[in-house]
């Protein structure tokens, strides 16, 4: 009995220490790297946030050395504990939309005639996230927009290479389009939408679409602070963001080459825009001009970086982040001017929110109808923290709002 005790005393002393370990690292990583701009208004709660995500990160990473389990994997194990709640406002039902599990959220409350549709790409850089992760968000949009919503449970990489993450959504969507009455949709009032990776993926499936003479078109598009170009990671909100939880400048291009499957010491070539050639910088040029960037998003610290010199071997091994399917951006005027209505919901504190801000002005350009919506206080992937009580952000529940308000108002 006393040595078990022993052992027993032994272990919890062990775990004690690791546990100490980890929150001492954790707080000493937050201090050393962020850097959270002073008009931020919580930054100590986002302090402990980001504290919390970099233990788990490390953890994952450390089981990783370990062989034990894949970082990514044990993330999506402890996601998976998150509860997520469907707001009883609407029912659920899962259905599997050739070969895509998607689930689909329909309001309870009586509606005449047919309903608008959302499809949902949700975020998590093709990596992470699942349709139970996102039901809370996914479900409170459904009702308070009294549209019928198609979350999508699309495959993830690793184990599934890009493209794969947007042709799933995709799938799913043509499906949906072809079916759309049979779950109370008009089918030709249906929205395509996503977060972070997820809104990347819905632009690609509008330009898809829009190949498609056969199917609807596509009513209008939904963007929560998404990411749209890969060619220059120093735009102004990449260096006045670049240390701010929860996405990080050097994150956006790891993180990116994570889900393409390629050495990561490609990073720092790619952030200095060495895999661009010069053909396309002068072709890309006008579209990404910091003179289209309104003046107030450049009063915060910037400098003008040109982009490094071409490296044709960097560029060979990453051709697909200079395509219109990952950097939709970059998308030919001809086909942007048939693009549908758009929302975009930006975030003062993202590296992202010069994409939103480009690809807006390419829309408005091309004559295609932009409703925007710019969180003052908001920081990349804020909408899921909307039921987490102490790391809830106001900021989060506005953009859903304004998303709910936009699909009303179709």
């Amino acid at each position: 009995m006393g040595l078990f005790l022993d052992v027993l005393f032994g272990g919890g002393v062990a775990l004690g220490m690791a546990i100490l370990v980890l929150v001492s690292w954790g707080i000493y990583y937050d201090f050393r790297r962020t850097k959270i701009p002073l008009g931020f208004q919580n930054p100590l709660k986002l302090r402990l946030l980001h504290v919390g995500i970099v233990m788990l990160f490390t953890l994952g990473k450390t089981l990783e050395i370990l062989h034990v389990c894949r970082q990514v994997a044990f993330i999506r194990f402890l996601i998976s504990f998150k509860k997520s709640k469907i707001h009883p406002g609407v029912y659920a039902k899962d259905f599997d939309f050739d070969g895509i599990p998607v689930r689909v959220y329909y309001p309870k409350s009586p509606w005449a005639g047919w309903r608008k549709g959302l499809v949902f790409c949700h975020g998590g850089a093709g990596m992470i996230g699942s349709i139970r992760y996102y039901q809370d968000i996914t479900s409170k949009i459904a009702k308070e927009s009294e549209a019928v919503v198609v979350v999508v449970g699309y495959r993830l990489s690793p184990e599934h290479p890009f493209p794969t993450q947007w042709e799933d959504c995709l799938t799913a969507t043509v499906h949906f389009l072809k079916h759309a009455k049979e779950h109370g949709v008009d089918p030709t009032q249906v929205v395509i939408g996503g977060d972070s990776a997820g809104g990347n993926f819905a632009t690609v499936i509008t330009q898809e679409i829009l190949r498609r003479p056969d199917l609807p078109k596509l009513c209008a598009q939904v963007l929560i602070y998404p990411g749209l170009q890969a060619l220059d990671f120093n735009l102004p909100s990449y260096q006045q963001n670049a240390a701010m939880p929860i996405l990080f400048q050097d994150s956006v291009v790891f993180y990116g080459l994570k889900f393409l499957l390629k050495d990561s010491s490609l990073a720092d070539d790619i952030l200095k825009g060495c895999h661009v050639p010069d053909g396309l910088r002068q072709k890309y040029a006008k579209w990404l001009s910091l003179d289209n960037i309104p003046e107030r998003f450049k009063r915060r610290e910037y400098q003008r970086r040109p982009l490094g010199q071409f490296k044709p071997e960097v560029h060979d091994q990453v051709p697909n982040l200079l395509h219109a399917t990952f950097s939709s951006l970059l998308v030919e005027d001809e086909a942007l001017r048939r693009f549908p209505e758009t929302f975009i919901a930006s975030c003062e504190y993202d590296v992202l929110r010069d994409d939103a801000l480009l690809y807006k002005k390419r829309l408005e350009d091309n004559g295609v109808k932009v409703s925007w919506f710019h969180a003052e206080q908001g920081f990349h992937g804020i909408i899921n923290l909307c039921y987490m009580n102490f790391v809830r952000f106001p900021d989060g529940v506005e953009i859903l709002e304004k998303v709910a308000e936009f699909l009303r108002g179709l």
